[in-house]
């Protein structure tokens, strides 16, 4: 017997089922990510304040590591090497604080930032993650293209200071330009000279990094796009709006 046949409202049930389990999953997995992160910044405590209670030379931290990573993945197998162990002594000493990133970052996104030496530029990049919402790659792609660095240029230190605090705030035109927009992912070989429609083409098949390089705020209209001033027609190559 088929029940779709017989009852018309089955299809609303499977669909308040499907999406009830699909945030379920979404909720658990939050859930287990807050735990996780809230774990591995308690054991960085633990490291830090136990080196701070024995020897400060650097060899002894990097035998108390390798001692750990030893019977720590005995113990428990997985996740506990020494340069996992690392991270996590990092994490702690670079996020005293963990109410700033419990629940808003996973572990993979904290294993990027704590690779930012610079204080100012490791805060741009932890706000900018949580107000885009990026991926562990596109933030690693922000961060090797120098985002912070580019934005930055022209900004005063007062300027910069609140660029770091507050991620990039658009309230004026210019604010959503970058200086230089870097588009490595098109992979353009050597010499890097390429007739306009190949550029064109180039970015089209590479829309969504495209307009992630542009920055919040932005949408494809159009390629090839006709307008019309003045009785004239006009193609426009490719169409953006800003907003």
């Amino acid at each position: 017997m088929n029940i779709q046949n017989i009852e018309p409202k089955y299809e609303i049930l499977l669909d308040t089922i499907c999406k009830t389990y699909e945030t379920g999953k979404i909720k658990a997995f939050n859930a287990v990510n807050t735990e996780l992160v809230q774990t591995y910044w308690e054991i960085g405590k633990y490291i830090v304040e136990f080196e701070q209670n024995g020897a400060k030379k650097a060899e002894y931290g990097k035998a108390l590591l390798e001692q750990l990573s030893r019977d720590l993945s005995i113990k428990y197998g997985k996740g506990f090497s020494r340069s996992n162990l690392f991270q996590i002594r990092a994490f702690y000493t670079k996020f005293p604080k963990i109410q700033t990133v419990s629940g808003k970052l996973s572990w993979s996104h904290i294993v990027e930032l704590v690779k930012v030496s610079d204080d100012t530029e490791r805060e741009f990049y932890e706000k900018q993650t949580v107000i885009e919402n990026w991926s562990v790659r596109e933030l690693k792609r922000q961060k090797d293209s120098g985002l912070f660095l580019r934005l930055g240029v022209g900004k005063d230190k007062k300027e910069v200071l609140t660029l770091a605090k507050s991620g990039q705030i658009i309230d004026k035109p210019k604010d959503i330009l970058k200086n230089p927009y870097i588009f490595e992912f098109l992979k353009i070989p050597e010499p890097y000279h390429i007739a306009e429609t190949q550029l064109e083409s180039l970015l089209c098949d590479n829309l969504q990094n495209f307009l992630l390089e542009l920055g919040r705020g932005f949408t494809f209209v159009g390629r090839q796009y006709k307008i019309t001033l003045n009785n004239t027609h006009y193609k426009v190559d490719l169409v953006i709006i800003g907003f």
